[in-house]
């Protein structure tokens, strides 16, 4: 979801409580939450935003049998095929020998892969430049953002204004 050119307003709390009680207010007036920001993941925000668990885990599971797969067949072509030498009296084929690689390369194409899922699931990358609503939000604050061609400006700015916001402020990305 791209952010730019968007017209917005917000709310900056100071306290995660006061954000999900914000957000519990805004779901029962029915209105339509554009994105919630916080300095630190807060237990209980998903479901309240109708988010579905990732699937991340997922693909971190497929991209470490995929390193597996490599480890080991590479290994078994190498010591069988390529290069048939007897080291220290094992076999050609030392499944033991290789499990430290195979480890290796699970993690490995597991640890890579997943980051390369994320970044591109999340438009992220070299070059790309985001827009930021407010510097503060991934230090110390916490911002309920409504998109103004979503909600009636009016009404999103007096329930944050109810719910405590500490600020409440309205820009074009």
């Amino acid at each position: 979801m791209s952010y730019k050119n968007r017209s917005i307003v917000y709310g900056l709390y100071n306290d995660e409580t006061e954000l999900l009680s914000a957000v519990k207010e805004a779901n029962k007036k029915h209105l339509k939450i554009m994105d919630v920001f916080t300095p630190f993941p807060i237990h209980g925000l998903d479901p309240l935003l109708g988010l579905e668990e990732s699937r991340l885990h997922i693909g971190g599971f497929i991209f470490g049998s995929l390193g597996t797969l490599t480890a080991f067949l590479g290994m078994t072509w190498i010591f069988t095929k390529d290069w048939p030498q007897i080291y220290g009296g094992k076999p050609h084929w030392a499944v033991p020998a290789f499990i430290p690689i195979t480890f290796e390369l699970t993690v490995l194409f597991a640890a890579i892969g997943m980051v390369v899922t994320y970044y591109i699931i999340n438009g992220l990358g070299p070059g790309v430049e985001n827009p930021y609503i407010d510097p503060r939000i991934t230090d110390d604050k916490f911002c309920l953002a409504f998109d103004i061609h979503e909600v009636n400006q009016a009404e999103a700015e007096a329930l944050l204004n109810e719910t405590g916001a500490a600020e409440v402020n309205a820009k074009t990305l």
